[in-house]
């Protein structure tokens, strides 16, 4: 089951699973659709909006039905309710499900761990001018990513743009910043600044295609493992 199924990401998702073997979707649902069909399918894929996530994890909890979530823009309050209701089924819940972006993850990790500590960090996303939320839950993960490798917090690291008198760049902070505009898919930069050298990691998306055969993959691979909270790091055996 969709859930979605009227947006960008859920048309795109139900397009790709049409060319894949052994995929069927029984149901569509949208914002004020009955959602008592979750007990007549195998998995939902959940591309719908940060306010209704809740109550689909608590239906798919209730009928024990494994759950793809792609929504992004949760506050930490929809984040609590959802983890605690999901302990019982095998959930994938990612940022991003591109291969690439998640390579992009792993290659992040990686170079914050050799450049070590005298590299400024930065993140720059941008995105089509109909997206609601910013930064992207992508952009954010990759902050994540980079608030850990140096064991910041990143409540206390991030700084959301620059405006103003903002005194010197503090070794501690990581930017993020969000440009909206056009048609875009989504670009995410991860920047590594040094005196005399600059590494940028880039990765662009030129089609939700990427997206949507991602988290149809995540689904072909979650309904297959034991309960628990996953990613698309664990889909890929990039961990």
């Amino acid at each position: 089951m969709i859930t979605g199924a009227k947006g960008r990401m859920g048309q795109a998702v139900v397009a790709c699973a049409a060319k894949i073997p052994g995929l069927q979707i029984v149901a569509q649902i949208d914002q004020g659709d009955d959602l008592a069909c979750i007990r007549d399918c195998d998995l939902v894929i959940d591309f719908s909006v940060p306010a209704a996530t809740v109550e689909i994890a608590q239906r798919c909890a209730a009928h024990k039905k494994p759950l793809v979530i792609g929504t992004t823009g949760h506050t930490d309050t929809d984040k609590f309710d959802i983890t605690k209701v999901i302990a019982e089924i095998p959930v994938v819940w990612a940022s991003n499900f591109s291969t690439g972006v998640n390579t992009l993850f792993w290659l992040t990790r990686k170079a914050a761990e050799i450049l070590g500590p005298n590299f400024d960090l930065e993140v720059v996303e941008m995105h089509h001018r109909l997206k609601r939320d910013a930064p992207s839950g992508t952009a954010k993960t990759l902050a994540e990513i980079l608030a850990k490798a140096r064991s910041l917090h990143l409540d206390e690291a991030a700084r959301l743009g620059r405006a103003g008198i903002t005194g010197e760049r503090k070794p501690s902070e990581i930017g993020i910043h969000s440009i909206r505009g056009g048609d875009v898919v989504g670009d995410h930069t991860v920047i590594f600044a040094n005196t005399g050298e600059r590494l940028e990691l880039t990765h662009k998306a030129s089609s939700r295609e990427t997206f949507a055969n991602g988290a149809l993959r995540a689904a072909l691979w979650v309904v297959k493992q034991k309960p628990g909270l996953y990613d698309m790091q664990d889909v890929l055996g990039l961990k």
